[in-house]
């Protein structure tokens, strides 16, 4: 149902399944669609009760009949509307266990899909997706935040280009906080109660939270893939179904080994992902908390601090695309999703039946996070020294 070609002037259309009253990630998602003037959203199902999604729908003022009781409802009923008035894309921003679904749906339906990580609930379902997207030739994208950071770019463009030498070692680490106390039963963080709950968010707790995004950037960064794991993940607060804390050792497919820690129980930590990056010829390093940064560190010379920025000469060309402002007004958080969707709207411009966009961050990486996921559960619960990933 996907035009082949749109029209340069006018917007995007977005559809959205899930984030209703209460939810977090939603407004996030739609303020980074939003920003750089390349989509709207024009209809939505909104919550798993057509009551919520109604009163979101009004909240956001939309056309009351483009706003649906459930996503199945909706993926029919904007088939049915003309090129050009009905959605072009769906963004999901469900719980874990209500990716798969509506992406399915949306695919049969002809629509692209932008989807919250992690792609589906388990691994299963990933690979099925990824039949799916193969079957259609339709556009996914998965919304890994910190990859649509301009340092991050930086990072990646320089080992591309060789400035580190072959890769050695990778160290990266993603504390936090916020589950250092029982907060499941917290009526006010319902956060909390679905991402603890196996049922919606699957077999780990913060390894397939946050330790999916660390992998995700040792991947990106580095060019290489993780193909094995060795580790060990811990429940620390009492009643806890998920793992809250865990440490893995891996290697990659260049022969570079690492350490990947991910914890939600390091008291008076807030999302402090960070990398380190070694070659033979030096090394990068990168704080999420302080994004605009690069730290670059030349074996035997001065370290080189890179700043993100549009006045930028020392910049590569991803990076300096990925940046909106001068040097020295930081973009953060936001701004990374942005150019996540932006790049996706991009994708959908130059589709023309069958392109899914070399850019993008999509099934791919999504299959591997939930193939990174059992290997790590299933390594930490075994006996086994080493596991490889399955992907």
């Amino acid at each position: 149902m996907t035009d082949a070609t749109l029209p340069a002037n006018r917007r995007i259309k977005m559809g959205m399944v899930g984030g209703g009253p209460g939810a977090f990630i939603g407004e996030v998602h739609r303020m980074a669609a939003r920003l750089d003037n390349q989509i709207e959203l024009v209809c939505g199902a909104f919550s798993s009760s057509a009551e919520k999604s109604r009163q979101a729908g009004a909240d956001l003022f939309l056309d009351p009949s483009r706003v649906y009781d459930d996503f199945y409802q909706m993926m029919e009923k904007e088939a049915l509307l003309p090129e050009g008035e009905r959605m072009d894309f769906v963004s999901i921003v469900t719980p874990n266990h209500l990716h798969f679904p509506p992406a399915e749906a949306a695919l049969k339906a002809g629509f692209h899909v932008m989807s919250d990580k992690p792609a589906t609930l388990n691994l299963d379902e990933a690979k099925k997706l990824k039949e799916i997207i193969g079957e259609t030739g339709l556009l996914y994208g998965l919304t890994h935040t910190y990859l649509g950071y301009p340092m991050v770019k930086q990072a990646r463009a320089m080992v591309k280009d060789g400035k580190l030498g072959e890769i050695r070692k990778i160290l990266v680490e993603y504390p936090q906080g916020w589950l250092s106390q029982f907060e499941e039963g917290n009526e006010d963080n319902k956060q909390a109660g679905w991402r603890t709950d196996p049922s919606r968010s699957g077999i780990a707790g913060s390894m397939g939270d946050i330790g999916t995004h660390a992998h995700n950037l040792a991947e990106y960064i580095s060019g290489s893939l993780m193909t094995d794991v060795c580790a060990d993940i811990n429940i620390y607060v009492d009643g806890r179904k998920l793992d809250d804390d865990g440490s893995v050792l891996f290697r990659m497919s260049n022969g570079a080994s690492g350490t990947l820690t991910a914890s939600q129980i390091c008291a008076g930590e807030e999302n402090s992902l960070k990398i380190k990056i070694y070659g033979e010829r030096g090394g990068l390093e990168w704080h999420q908390m302080k994004p605009y940064e690069l730290l670059h560190k030349p074996h035997g010379s001065a370290m080189i601090t890179y700043t993100a920025g549009v006045d930028k000469t020392n910049l590569y060309a991803e990076a300096y695309a990925a940046c909106r402002v001068p040097s020295g007004h930081p973009e953060g958080y936001l701004e990374a999703f942005a150019n996540l969707y932006t790049g996706f709207a991009e994708a959908i411009r130059a589709y023309d039946g069958h392109y899914r966009g070399s850019d993008l961050i999509g099934i791919d990486e999504g299959v591997r996070g939930m193939a990174f996921i059992e290997a790590v559960v299933g390594n930490s619960a075994s006996d086994v020294k080493w596991t490889k990933i399955e992907d």
